[in-house]
């Protein structure tokens, strides 16, 4: 009986015990590996993913020492070189390293970009972060299958999910996809609502901004499906025009570098490495134009150092910025005596300095140290002068848009002068400058083909010269202009042609086989440097 009462008490303490520990049920059942927005502020995570932007974006990562060249921006007359992946097609020794870069760092920044959108789900308050996440993350997409083609989407950025090799999705139905979405998203966001906390970019927060670039990135992306699929094409186009596009300069989405903390601009690392602040020069197609049209950007954005190899190397002694001065360097060239000598080159301007001091490429035009060097340069996302263009190639393709490709063009042409005095004070062109020139040197509207030659020429001058570098080179494969010749060096890896793609991280073939296996068999040449992706007709 006693042993009974015992029995009994033990029960009924752990009744009591059981009652009391449901009043913590949720606690007691809740993943602590799995954050909400309750626990975790996913403003937080906004940063980190603009951020890894442009690291994806800028420098080593990939654009400078590819893209750069590809399009012919830059050039170097150097070899051995690992600037010879971009001017010459030549594979360096950390080529394999190197092309898929992007890559990772791209995925990254989007992974950021997907976290904050799970942990915003159903957060009434948390509406533009979590379209501003969903905006950031299609960017990223949008590059990442502008570089490589058919890639991981509709699967990607979902491990924790159990999904660790997901399925490469075809560039026309990822295209399909981020457009819709970007339909759907933008307008969602709502100034009168709480901003992003955390935002590094220019806008800070400003979520009317953020819907401008929005719909000017839906324009962006429109307009690259003008040959691959010109009725979406224009249905996208219009939509990104009737929401609004950037307004004007103010709407430049850019990021200002902490340099102080640890945070430069990656593109003026590179250049100011002393090899490549010797090497790197400004191509003969760029300056070339600057100099036929009398442009004023010339004399601010290039400067030829001062004689000979000592001072041309000496970062602090500023260079000979006059127009008539400069000139730019020929790709597919270097320094070895052979037949692809850079003073074998047609209109050879000459060196500079004399014996052990004498430099062969020192009559060649460099960017401005004053304006890139710097390592609080600020990197730009997308311009106002940029949508402006696509405007006006909308315009002169008769398809709807506010306002006409003349006006669109002018608009878009006195803004871009204006732009560079965001890189640095050193690089600022007047307004009244700047609209002086674009009166003066109006859109040819004689024809359509004309016209939208005319404006892709200064697209790609404009996102060159900014070092946005892979945007220059898929506006560049999308429009054809400007007309490039390819360079045939020795031991290329494309045949002789402009490379048209970047080949996937090797790493793909041993992490995500089958899927990698799939995406090879459907590009026309394989994963090769001059396979097309879909849009590039």
């Amino acid at each position: 009986m006693k042993f009974q009462k015992i029995l009994f008490y033990i029960c009924s303490v752990c009744v009591l015990g059981l009652g009391a520990c449901t009043k913590k049920f949720d606690a007691i059942n809740t993943d602590p590996t799995q954050a909400s927005a309750s626990q975790f502020d996913p403003n937080l995570l906004l940063s980190g993913a603009e951020t890894g932007y442009f690291i994806a974006n800028q420098g080593y990562n990939g654009p400078i020492l590819f893209q750069s060249m590809w399009v012919q921006t830059f050039a170097s007359a150097a070899y051995p070189s690992y600037y010879s992946n971009g001017d010459k097609y030549v594979g360096s020794s950390n080529l394999l390293d190197y092309q898929g870069r992007l890559w990772t760092r791209c995925y990254n920044s989007a992974s950021y970009c997907y976290e904050i959108q799970n942990l915003t789900k159903g957060v009434a308050s948390l509406v533009n972060l979590r379209g501003i996440a969903l905006i950031l993350q299609l960017h990223n997409l949008e590059v990442l299958t502008d570089v490589y083609g058919d890639i991981p989407y509709s699967q990607a950025l979902r491990a924790k999910e159990g999904i660790s090799q997901p399925v490469y999705d075809k560039q026309q139905d990822i295209y399909t996809s981020m457009l819709a979405r970007l339909d759907s998203v933008l307008p969602t966001l709502d100034p009168a609502k709480d901003a992003p906390k955390n935002d590094a970019w220019s806008y800070k927060g400003d979520v009317a901004k953020w819907k401008r670039f929005g719909y000017s990135l839906m324009l962006r992306m429109a307009m690259r499906l003008t040959k691959a699929d010109a009725t979406t094409a224009q249905k996208y186009a219009e939509k990104a025009a009737a929401g609004g596009t950037m307004t004007d300069n103010g709407d430049n989405l850019y990021q200002v570098f902490d340099q102080a903390n640890g945070y430069g601009n990656n593109n003026s690392s590179a250049l100011v490495v002393p090899e490549d602040y010797s090497e790197v020069r400004w191509g003969k197609v760029l300056i070339d134009y600057l100099k036929s049209t009398t442009d004023p950007r010339l004399p601010v954005i290039a400067e030829v150092p001062q004689a000979g190899i000592k001072n041309a190397a000496n970062e602090s002694l500023p260079g000979i910025s006059t127009a008539a001065s400069q000139n730019g360097m020929p790709s597919g060239r270097d320094q070895n005596g052979g037949a692809t000598d850079i003073s074998t080159a047609p209109g050879y301007p000459g060196g500079t300095g004399t014996g052990t001091d004498f430099n062969k490429i020192g009559n060649y035009s460099r960017p401005t140290s004053a304006v890139y060097i710097p390592l609080n340069t600020p990197g730009f996302v997308i311009t106002y002068a940029q949508t402006q263009f696509l405007l006006a190639e909308t315009a002169a393709r008769g398809w709807s848009a506010a306002g006409s490709a003349a006006t669109h063009y002018k608009n878009a042409l006195s803004a871009s002068l204006q732009t560079y005095g965001t890189l640095n004070a050193a690089g600022t062109i007047s307004a009244a400058v700047a609209d002086a020139y674009a009166t003066a040197h109006p859109l040819d509207v004689s024809t359509p083909a004309n016209s939208i030659q005319q404006i892709n020429m200064q697209y790609w001058v404009l996102s060159g010269t900014i070092m946005e570098y892979v945007e220059a080179w898929a506006n560049w494969r999308r429009s054809g202009f400007p007309v490039l010749t390819s360079v045939n060096y020795v031991g290329n890896f494309t045949a002789g042609v402009i490379p048209r793609r970047q080949a996937y991280p090797v790493t793909e073939a041993a992490t995500n086989p089958k899927n990698y296996t799939a995406a090879v068999t459907a590009l026309t040449g394989g994963d090769v440097y001059a396979s097309k992706v879909w849009w590039d007709k």
